[in-house]
């Protein structure tokens, strides 16, 4: 077996583990260079405008956590937002509501890959 400061080292070393409970969707947006420049904190102040919480946070009805990473790695495709691993490019704040709905409605938003 492993000691809980081994288990707690690997727990908060890598991004994909949590300690605190995540809400069913999970949106994840970029805040790197490219994405910062083309608008990306103001796509995440809506987010959490219309989610009612703060990047890092879930919603009280645990349906949704927000995050932010400094780079996923489509810089020419930016602001780029991951809703449930589907990739969600050029994204604006008005874009934010429709994102949401698809998430909420249980639809691949794969078709927004690419827009």
């Amino acid at each position: 077996g492993r000691s809980l400061v081994d288990v707690y080292g690997v727990a908060t070393f890598y991004r994909s583990f949590s300690l605190k409970p995540r809400g069913k969707h999970l949106i994840c947006a970029c805040l790197g260079t490219a994405c910062h420049v083309r608008g990306a904190p103001r796509v995440v102040e809506e987010f959490e405008r219309q989610l009612g919480i703060k990047s890092g946070e879930t919603t009280a009805d645990k349906e949704f956590t927000l995050e932010t990473v400094n780079c996923l790695g489509a810089c020419a495709l930016g602001p780029i937002v991951v809703a449930d691993n589907h990739y969600f490019s050029k994204v604006n704040t008005a874009k934010v509501k429709h994102i949401l709905e698809k998430v909420r409605a249980g639809l691949p938003p794969a078709e927004e890959s690419a827009a």
